[in-house]
């Protein structure tokens, strides 16, 4: 009985952030890591031959069109402090800032927005993608 306990505490783990941080600090970290991602994304689109490849940027909301292989959007969620993610693998996540205010880390499983985007971008556009923290 306390192993299935144990175990099921493992599996339904979500993983807790500071809420202390500021509205300013909030639109500093997203803003500089959209802006980041978009300037790599943009160099990536520039020798890349995928069908359709196009990245948007405006207003807190980014769009990496992808053709027929689907499209990103991701976008500040200011009121949560968090930035929202839209994939066509894996679906809606959200992701906070963590303590460190390194990371963007989805709560429910503990994966960075970088490793989950340099994991599916790679399978998608098959080729090694390594985005910028």
């Amino acid at each position: 009985m306390l192993l299935r306990r144990n175990l099921l505490q493992l599996t339904t783990r979500r993983f807790r952030f500071n809420s202390t941080l500021t509205d300013i600090e909030y639109h500093k970290h997203a803003d500089r890591y959209l802006d980041n991602l978009v300037e790599y994304l943009e160099e990536f689109g520039d020798q890349t031959t995928v069908d359709g490849y196009d990245v948007l940027y405006s207003s807190g909301v980014m769009t990496l069109k992808l053709g027929a292989k689907g499209t990103y959007v991701l976008n500040k969620q200011p009121p949560n402090k968090q930035i929202w993610l839209s994939s066509p693998i894996s679906g809606p996540k959200r992701f906070d800032l963590n303590g460190l205010k390194t990371k963007w880390i989805y709560s429910r499983t503990g994966i960075s927005l970088n490793s989950l985007l340099d994991d599916e971008l790679t399978q998608l556009l098959e080729s090694k993608i390594k985005t910028p923290e």
